[in-house]
């Protein structure tokens, strides 16, 4: 374990890496060191950034205590004003996302204006930091996340689709269509280099502010779209390479379960063994629990008890590995009422399980 231009003693190896696996990464000076991680998994709800009072009072009927909130843009102003009116409803704040920063193609691709948009990146992070949130996603796709018409799932359900032949991307009101999203086809090196260009300058400043970054899987994970390689976080060897150029106890990954058994045999490792191996590694931050009907070339997202993987061996792996880290349910089918059904489903069938692998551990 090295992180930039930093060398440790034997000693202060052994510390670096004990921290990092129990979840508060390698304190060094110059910085402010990352936040322990509590016991236990948060799990979250995901609630709209124009969120109500109902909203808040939803996530105390589930019995959770953290939400995430997604904007797209704000200042230290509103993320404040979101983390008092939570904690005034007696939650938490998980993360407050910012699509703006998000999947950014001009980072990615090295377009005009990237420079601006990684100032805002970094700008973004420290009105995280003075809001008091330690932690954020972040996503790297160069032309958003790809889907086909959406269709239905158990009993009718509406839910999203994706197959390689009718898929478009979009992301943050941009429509992306194959065969070439932006004039032409781009290089694994040119992406591999645009990465290293903007990690390598908003590492540091989240070392300063003691955040942890974790980066999302692309969505779905195939080799290309639009003519731009999805080499970097589209496999396990990708992620790891990624973390090695990061070269920083700050950068971690947000493991999406479904996207990962999207990718299935290309990802180099199954949803199970990446999750234990970035585990393993101290690496392992937040979980998007969610199931899919099949790996590419052609899935549909189903509801969390529904897909081709046993939920239940997840839970089981990460009470095993010690993950303390944010669980949110992802992508719900819509269900017949309002909004609030799928989520109340899904978040209820998440801590029935967190309940029973806990249980199990734990013995008679």
């Amino acid at each position: 374990m090295r992180y930039r231009n930093r060398s440790l003693n034997r000693r202060d190896f052994v510390r670096a890496l004990g921290a990092a696996t129990l979840g508060a990464g390698p304190v060094f000076a110059g910085g402010r060191p990352l936040d322990p991680l509590s016991p236990g998994i948060k799990i979250s709800l995901q609630i709209p950034g124009d969120f109500t009072a109902e909203d808040l009072v939803f996530a105390r009927q589930l019995g959770i205590a953290y939400v995430g909130i997604p904007t797209r843009g704000g200042t230290y102003e509103t993320f404040a004003r979101y983390k008092q009116r939570v904690e005034a409803a007696g939650l938490k704040v998980a993360n407050i996302g910012n699509a703006n920063v998000h999947n950014m193609p001009e980072v990615t691709l090295n377009l005009p204006g990237r420079d601006q948009k990684i100032e805002e990146y970094k700008q973004y992070l420290r009105d995280l930091a003075r809001a008091g949130i330690f932690y954020t996603t972040y996503a790297h796709m160069g032309n958003g996340i790809w889907s086909s018409q959406r269709e239905t799932t158990r009993g009718g359900a509406a839910a999203r689709a994706f197959h390689l032949e009718t898929a478009k991307g979009s992301w943050n009101g941009k429509t992306f269509e194959s065969p070439l999203t932006h004039g032409r086809k781009f290089t694994k090196e040119e992406l591999w280099d645009n990465y290293t260009y903007f990690i390598k300058r908003v590492a540091p400043v989240a070392e300063e502010l003691g955040i942890r970054i974790g980066i999302h899987p692309d969505d779905p994970p195939v080799p290309e779209l639009g003519g731009v390689p999805r080499c970097i976080f589209g496999s396990f060897d990708g992620f790891t390479r990624a973390l090695e150029i990061a070269n920083s106890p700050n950068i971690g990954v947000c493991l999406c379960c479904g996207t990962w058994m999207e990718g299935g045999r290309g990802m180099g490792k199954d949803v199970l063994e990446a999750m234990r191996a970035f585990a393993s590694m101290g690496k392992l931050w937040k979980i998007h629990f969610r199931n899919v009907s099949a790996p590419i070339p052609g899935f549909v997202e189903t509801f969390v008890d529904n897909g081709y993987t046993d939920m239940k061996q997840i839970m089981r792996a990460l009470v095993a590995v010690d993950f303390r880290g944010i669980l949110i349910a992802d992508h719900v089918p819509q269900m017949i009422g309002d909004r609030r059904t799928a989520w109340a489903f899904s978040i209820g069938y998440i801590k029935a399980l967190y309940d029973m692998a806990r249980d199990e551990r734990r013995g008679p």
